[in-house]
């Protein structure tokens, strides 16, 4: 396979991104259609993102685990696994609403949760397996576009959540949902090769916790900048948007949805803005120099509303955005990055372990966000973003010297260029 613009590998690829796509719509437009109905039932915000605690904690499990499931049965296994959950998530909300209890609905975002991220690992694994080895300036662009397009899509998916609770109810947009995803999963049933992925080798249950270093110190980061990121976002953020501010629930969602839109958006050309006119790919040096870029942007929000330098939603407006283009850029850096470390044979191990510690890094931040925003509010929040990004610039920094070790000593990979 020379190339993934002609012949079976641009085919797969098509119905794994497709696939990948479809999952993405329903999974925003599943949130939505679950942050607005039960706020309208009379939830507080905080009840409501703890309406998603099981869906974090479940896709940060997954990651660990279906990393090994995929490298023993197939990643298109793992991808229908993924559809099938999805499908029993909507299905267990179609219920009469008098079932939709606080924990019912955990144990249905639960599932949602496990859906997501073995699609997620899927899709990415795939790649790296659909294109030659020294294709890195392509992996870069494809895992970029992947990755974009999916928040662009999520973003989206807010949108079309919230169309159809107004238009049809909260049972009519889920069954709308499930059809669509059925009729996905049918496709993909029928459409895509049952053995990409799986291992060459047996793979051996302590191999689901990487030993490489690069790998390691990546997911590492990986942790503290999505912790980041939902310490002030999920949580903080939109209740202080109605609280404070006074914005009704229907502009704190728009707003939420199109940041999601742009992020995705921003995350496809950053190839374009990371790289410029250069041929080599991104390496931990890149890496490191755009996430101390991002590392200031909480805390001066935080402090601009402290002394009130605007009014406040002028200063999370203008935040949000030169956060959101600085985060996209290291997040699509750091999306590459995995799927270049990790291993040909048994990718999915490496990326399940990557996307653990992502996991991770959302629990976190989501349960530390209505902690801190009960106890100090916003600012405290943005703080803690801030000395989070910290962490990770020191965990690149490190990642950044060990591959320049590496590099003098002839010992980094043949894949990454630096």
């Amino acid at each position: 396979m020379d190339s993934l613009n002609t012949g079976p590998a641009l085919r797969q690829y098509r119905m794994v991104t497709l696939s990948y796509w479809g999952f993405t719509l329903t999974d925003g437009a599943l949130r939505m259609l679950v942050v607005l109905y039960f706020h309208q039932l009379g939830y507080s915000p905080i009840a409501v993102a703890a309406l998603f605690i099981f869906y974090e904690f479940f896709g940060m499990v997954t990651n660990l685990f279906g990393g090994w499931l995929a490298a023993h049965s197939g990643l298109t296994t793992t991808l229908h696994i993924g559809l099938s959950l999805q499908l029993m998530a909507l299905g267990m909300l179609l219920v009469d609403p008098a079932w939709l209890s606080l924990i019912y609905v955990m144990a249905a975002q639960a599932l949602s949760g496990i859906a997501k991220d073995l699609n997620k690992m899927s899709a990415k694994s795939s790649i790296k397996l659909l294109l030659p080895a020294a294709a890195q300036g392509k992996l870069y662009r494809w895992v970029a576009l992947l990755t974009g397009s999916k928040n662009t899509l999520k973003g989206l998916g807010f949108f079309i959540g919230a169309l159809l609770l107004s238009s049809v109810g909260f049972r009519g947009a889920i069954l709308v949902l499930f059809l669509g995803l059925m009729l996905l999963c049918i496709a993909s049933f029928l459409l895509l090769e049952r053995d990409i992925g799986k291992a060459q080798y047996p793979v051996k249950f302590r191999q689901l916790f990487s030993k490489s270093p690069t790998i390691n110190r990546l997911s590492a980061a990986r942790f503290f900048l999505f912790g980041s990121r939902d310490l002030w976002f999920v949580v903080a953020l939109p209740v202080y948007l109605q609280s404070e501010l006074g914005w009704d629930y229907s502009a704190v969602g728009a707003l939420m949805a199109l940041w999601i839109i742009g992020y995705g958006g921003v995350q496809v050309i950053a190839p374009k803005l990371t790289q410029g006119r250069r041929q080599s790919s991104p390496c931990g040096k890149t890496a490191l120099h755009w996430i101390l870029a991002l590392s200031l942007v909480p805390a001066i929000i935080a402090c601009a509303l402290h002394y009130r330098l605007a009014d406040a939603a002028s200063i999370l407006i203008i935040g949000l955005a030169v956060y959101g283009i600085l985060f996209a850029i290291n997040s699509s850096l750091h999306s590459y990055l995995i799927v270049a470390y990790a291993q040909r044979n048994g990718v999915s191990l490496d990326l399940g372990f990557y996307y653990m510690a992502n996991a991770a890094g959302r629990l976190s931040g989501t349960l530390l966000s209505g902690l801190l925003y009960q106890w100090q509010g916003l600012e405290a929040c943005l703080f803690a973003a801030s000395a989070f990004i910290a962490l990770g610039c020191l965990l690149s920094l490190s990642l950044a010297n060990y591959q320049a070790r590496s590099q003098a000593l002839k010992t980094t990979s043949p894949q990454i260029q630096p």
